[in-house]
Order: structure tokens, then C-alpha cells, then sequence
């Protein structure tokens, strides 16, 4: 919004300068062009980090004006995660496929390297409300095995991801996977 609130800001001035105001259509028009958003991070398999015990707390999801977001907390620090395109997601334990269960035409495989036994969820359960996202589409958990964590995140399309960490807050940490709305 603050990008789109400089247009404005520069279509103002430019109209001051020549002596015409621009007209009600034009000044909708600068304020509602798609963002420029320069995404580079590509689809493949992304995958950092070591086995970790801090135990998976939440699973929300957020938007931006060019991508939404999932953000897994932690109590403690976990660093460890491998995601990537997947035409399956099996369930962690069972191997049950999550895939025909998750709303999406792709599919994002993530594991989280650290235990979710607190976690508020059961395997096969949707844990997120994405109505009105531009690209996530679902959240499933895909439960707890011998430390690892498992979603499938359901996409509209395959589209460019990247997945970080951050400390906090407090003794918290996050792992944070983003998707693009377009290419």
C-alpha cells in the first residue's frame, strides 16, 4: 500500500506541475496496478537445518501484496525444514497420501525437522482459513513422526516459494514459507 500511496503521492504532483488535474478513472487506475514485486526465489526444493527438539506450536498463514505466507512457531529454536512440489504428501508414521485431501492444483510438501506432540491438530486435519488468498489454498497437517512434521500446503498453481527462519519471539522461533502470486 505504501508503494501505491507514492504513485498517488508522484500523480498529484506531476498534474500540480502541468496545470491539470488527472482524471477520477486515471487516479484509480495508478492506485489499484499490480505491485512490482521482483520475486527470484524459483520452485525448486528448498532444505536447511537439523533434527531439533522444540516442539511445533502454531500454524498461521498471512498476506502480502506479492505472496501469502504460512508461519510455523516453535517453542525453541528449530532451523530444520525441506520443502518442495510434490505430487504426493504422505502422512508422517502412516504414509497416507494428503494430496487427494488438499485443496490446490500444486501441492507443497513441508517437513519440519522438530516434533509437533503439542501441536492442536489431528493428521488429515485443515488447520488454516485461506478464503479470499491470492495463492495458498489449503494447510493440512500431515502429523508427527519420530521428530519430523509434516503439511501439505495446497497452491493454486505451481508458483516461485522461499523459506526462512526467524528468531522469537522470546526463546520462540519461526519457519516461514512463502508463495509467490505469480511468476
Amino acid at each position: 500500500m505504501a508503494l501505491a500511496a507514492c504513485g498517488a503521492v508522484a500523480a498529484d504532483s506531476s498534474s500540480a506541475n502541468s496545470g491539470t488535474a488527472p482524471a477520477a478513472g486515471e487516479a484509480r487506475a495508478g492506485l489499484a496496478s499490480a505491485p512490482a514485486c521482483a520475486i527470484t526465489w524459483g520452485s525448486g526444493e528448498k532444505t536447511a537445518g537439523a533434527l531439533s527438539s522444540a516442539l511445533l506450536l502454531t500454524a498461521e498463514t498471512g498476506r502480502h501484496e506479492c505472496w501469502d505466507r504460512v508461519v510455523f512457531e516453535f517453542g525453541g529454536s528449530a532451523l530444520g525444514y525441506s520443502v518442495r512440489y510434490s505430487d504426493q504428501v504422505p502422512t508422517e508414521g502412516r504414509g497416507e497420501d494428503l494430496v487427494p485431501y488438499t485443496a490446490g492444483g500444486s501441492h507443497l510438501w513441508v517437513t519440519l525437522r522438530a516434533p509437533a506432540s503439542t501441536f492442536d491438530a489431528t493428521s488429515g486435519e485443515h488447520v488454516a482459513n485461506v478464503l479470499s488468498y491470492d495463492t495458498l489454498r489449503d494447510v493440512v497437517f500431515g502429523g508427527s513422526f519420530e521428530g519430523y512434521t509434516t503439511f501439505a500446503v495446497g497452491v493454486r498453481a505451481r508458483l516461485p516459494f522461499r523459506v526462512t527462519t526467524l528468531a522469537g519471539p522470546g526463546t520462540h522461533s519461526r519457519i516461514v514459507v512463502d508463495v509467490a502470486h505469480r511468476w
